[in-house]
């Protein structure tokens, strides 16, 4: 389960990611309350997120080109650098009484600009450190990393701005970058898998997406990504009006189905280092499950169901998120990386600005349960649709049969399936 933090370089990243993902998790909540604090409003809070992934969204694709051509180790130093000096100049403006909403917009919007490159940096930098070997396993853990702190940088930050107030919470969010900075400093360049840097020239955006749409694995499990981000994972709008419109429980509820989805997510990213290969088939099925749980979610009678089912929601969601993540780097030349895994995380994150309006409408227009039942027949249709269509790219068929008594579902080649048949 935790064979890649045998490799040194690889486990001081990620020493330096568990401080650095702990702060930028205590800045999420803290620049939130800040912006509720400065201005009353709901929606100033949505623009701060709004500004955070807009870059993203327009830049991207020109964040991977710049990837592929630059040394990952490099770029990284320069990003996590500029991240933690914005966390700073937030905490300094907050602690003086200098700070207005403009500042973080501009902050987040930073932020947002940094992380177009960093990204892509930090994903297509795991295989430099690990190798194809251990590529799988690495970004579980990193996975299982980012969980984890999800679970403790939202509980630290509450604390901490009960306590002292949200610009500590931001200065330890800047200082926490110097964990990262200092493993990629003390990484040893001579143990890293050498990777050829594309050369500077035009059209390399375009051959790009030429390269993705020619590769069935990739384009049909970018486009999975897709409809499952955008329309499954809306939990924000959804678990908040369980929470206060379905079971009239309040805050504390909505706090504990966030934990128990966490908790989900922490075991399916270590159940995926565990396995140790990433199988598109592994994906289907995780999306199906993940959208068949949303479904079953929607109909939960009691609040105690409804916390239940979070967790093996959490799992899956995880599951399809790793096994994406490490399939379309291991199906792509490394010279092609930076763009591929930009196009996959502009598809993976952009899905929330797009699909949380349609959700809040749904939900508006049918109710919640309407709501959450859509999105997760959304999600599993499209994995039904997108595993029929890598079958038939992949000449597969699906067999059915019995195993020791138990029934057995699975493709197989054609040709197998024909002797199978003439067999029986």
């Amino acid at each position: 389960m935790f064979s890649s933090l045998k490799v040194r370089n690889y486990r001081l990243f990620f020493l330096g990611q568990v401080v650095s993902n702990i702060g930028t998790w205590m800045q999420r909540i803290a620049q939130d309350w800040l912006v509720l604090s400065l201005t009353g409003s709901a929606t100033a809070v949505g623009v701060t997120t709004a500004l955070q992934f807009l870059p993203m969204l327009l830049f991207g694709l020109y964040g991977g080109v710049l990837v592929d051509r630059l040394p990952k180790r490099r770029a990284l130093l320069f990003t996590q650098s500029a991240m933690g000096a914005t966390g700073i100049a937030l905490a300094v403006l907050t602690l003086t009484g200098q700070v207005h909403v403009w500042h973080v917009y501009l902050a987040a919007f930073a932020v947002g600009l940094a992380t177009v490159v960093d990204n892509p940096a930090r994903q297509s930098f795991v295989s430099e450190m690990v190798g194809p070997d251990q590529l799988q396993n690495a970004v579980s853990l990193n996975s299982a990393n980012f969980q984890s702190a999800r679970l403790v940088g939202p509980a630290v930050a509450g604390v901490m701005i009960t306590g002292v107030g949200t610009g500590w919470a931001f200065l330890f969010n800047g200082l926490s970058f110097i964990a990262p900075l200092v493993g990629l400093v003390l990484m040893r360049s001579r143990e890293l898998y050498v990777v050829e840097r594309a050369p500077r020239g035009k059209g390399q955006l375009r051959e790009g997406l030429r390269y993705v749409a020619g590769r069935p694995e990739l384009i049909w499990t970018i486009v999975l990504v897709g409809f499952v981000s955008t329309f499954g994972f809306n939990f924000p709008v959804y678990l908040s009006a369980f929470a206060d419109d379905v079971f009239h429980a309040g805050a504390g509820s909505y706090s504990l189905f966030n934990t128990l989805m966490a908790v989900g997510s922490l075991a399916g990213a270590l159940l995926a280092a565990r396995r140790g290969t990433a199988r598109l088939r592994v994906l289907a099925v995780g999306a199906v499950a993940f959208g068949a749980l949303e479904m079953v979610a929607a109909i939960a009678p009691s609040l105690w169901l409804f916390a239940l089912l979070m967790v093996p929601i959490g799992m899956f969601g995880m599951t399809v998120n790793v096994t994406a993540n490490s399939s379309v780097q291991m199906s792509t030349d490394p010279a092609m990386r930076g763009r591929v895994m930009a196009l996959y995380m502009m598809i993976f994150m952009g899905g929330a600005p797009v699909g949380a309006p349609i959700a809040g409408w749904i939900t508006d227009a049918y109710g919640v349960r309407a709501g959450l039942a859509a999105g997760g027949a959304i999600a599993a249709l499209a994995a039904v649709t997108v595993g029929l269509v890598l079958a038939k790219v992949g000449n597969l068929r699906l067999s059915v049969g019995w195993n020791r008594g138990h029934p057995h579902v699975r493709f197989v080649p054609r040709e197998v399936q024909e002797q199978l048949a003439a067999a029986a």
